[in-house]
């Protein structure tokens, strides 16, 4: 049997690897982002000079040989499928048994006027790495070499938070401009949501709420001069960053034979309505999602658990994405962020919160637990590292609240000697809902129990 991947992020290695280990197959991935799989998530700490380009390849380059996993470095310009055929850009051709799509995400664009000049870009692939060293200068360049003193960011997601910390580290001014009337407001929570702004302004971000673009305008060499807000503002700048989130990356199967909406549509099997045809990662949507979840989830973890089920499927194993109860992490500058559970931008119904934010502004707890049976439902943690195994069983065991905190310690992950606020977080918890809980202490056998 052959198997052709198409795209070779976490999804699609992932489920090359899942199938190496349980057939010798034959197993072809292709990609024109780059030649070797990378780790996404790492490109921002190769701009800042923290890390070289090659250090993000968890795997050396003999290992593909040695694993019998044949990379081709093309560009899948048609699929046929009643073929089972793929046309690549050089004029080449493959065939396949199975074919997974893992075809991953782009950057979104609104059709806004400019939005395609010399000095706008997105920040997603490798490509849009080089393409950010090349608008920019050099890390400590002088300032007559300062190609950028100023950046536009449209869109203040994880991605735009990202890209203004590479650009503050070239000492680049950035602007954020934000639709909505606080920032990651379709995520975050008020408390939550100011925090973070908080954070941004101390980091010399100029974050503009409610503040949307209209029009990117060239100068006279054609490359990005300024940018036009609705309210008829112009902001003076030579890079614009789009970042207001990415979208499945389909465009070339979207009038196939397969069926698509905003995703590639498939099962709880990573299955399309394609005999043989598998998709996974960021590219897919579910026709049927898991319940609290939504139906894209374009998370690494979710695209490298979708690679791995895809895989076996694709084997005949007959498995189901059942990821379990829903978590994720980000970073904004120097403030962690952990979510597990289910904590929406406003509170579901029947639900109750409870909030605790140090008086330094730099660390918070939210709990969401519901009004009713005080069963805990969801928790938000900045600038306090937590253990993803233990929040994952207490979901599952549909723990109360109470129970939550009195074992927060069970939970902390963070390092030695870091300051320990769980007596404090109790204590403003008791004081808000009247009760008389106490922490209990660490007991690594109580951990694992």
């Amino acid at each position: 049997m052959k198997v052709v991947i198409i795209g070779n992020g976490i999804a699609g290695i992932t489920a090359a690897r899942t199938i190496r280990k349980k057939s010798d197959c034959d197993i072809v991935v292709v990609s024109s982002e780059t030649k070797y799989f990378f780790s996404r998530t790492a490109l921002m700490y190769v701009y800042m000079g923290h890390m070289k380009f090659e250090h993000t390849q968890p795997y050396e380059a003999h290992f593909w040989n040695k694993n019998n996993i044949d990379l081709v470095r093309d560009h899948v310009e048609e699929i046929l499928f009643d073929k089972s055929e793929l046309r690549l850009r050089s004029g080449g051709q493959l065939t396949y048994d199975k074919l997974l799509l893992a075809t991953g995400s782009k950057f979104n664009k609104f059709g806004w006027p400019g939005q395609d000049l010399p000095g706008v870009q997105g920040m997603y692939s490798a490509q849009d790495l080089e393409l950010l060293e090349k608008n920019t200068h050099p890390m400590n360049a002088p300032l007559s070499e300062r190609r950028v003193k100023k950046a536009v960011i449209v869109g203040g997601g994880l991605i735009g938070i990202e890209l203004a910390e590479m650009l503050r580290s070239r000492e680049i001014e950035v602007c954020m401009l934000i639709r909505e009337s606080r920032y990651w407001g379709n995520v975050l929570p008020k408390e939550e949501s100011k925090l973070i702004l908080r954070h941004l302004e101390q980091h010399q971000i100029d974050v503009r709420l409610q503040s949307e673009l209209k029009e990117i305008r060239p100068g006279k060499d054609g490359r990005v001069e300024s940018v036009l807000l609705l309210d008829g503002n112009e902001i003076q700048c030579q890079l614009v960053g789009l970042t207001a989130g990415v979208s499945p990356n389909i465009d070339f199967v979207k009038n196939s034979a397969l069926d698509t909406n905003r995703g590639i549509l498939v099962n709880r099997k990573l299955e399309t309505n394609l005999p043989g045809v598998y998709a996974a990662g960021d590219c897919v949507e579910f026709s049927d999602p898991i319940t609290g979840r939504n139906s894209i989830e374009q998370v690494w973890y979710t695209g490298r658990m979708m690679g791995e089920i895809a895989g076996q499927n694709i084997l005949g194993l007959n498995k189901e994405y059942a990821p379990g109860p829903w978590f994720n992490s980000a970073k904004f500058f120097d403030i962690e962020y952990q979510t597990y559970g289910r904590v929406g931008s406003e509170l579901g119904e029947g639900e109750q919160k409870f909030y605790w934010e140090d008086q330094n502004g730099q660390k918070a707890v939210k709990v969401i637990f519901d009004g009713e049976s005080s069963i805990f439902v969801g928790i938000n943690s900045f600038g306090i590292r937590l253990r993803h195994q233990v929040f994952d069983r207490w979901l599952k065991q549909e723990r109360s609240v109470d129970f939550v905190l009195e074992n927060f310690r069970l939970a902390l992950f963070d390092p030695e000697f870091y300051k320990d606020h769980t007596r404090m977080i109790i204590e403003e918890y008791n004081k808000e809902f009247n009760k008389n809980i106490s922490p209990k202490a660490f007991s690594w056998k109580k951990m694992f129990a």
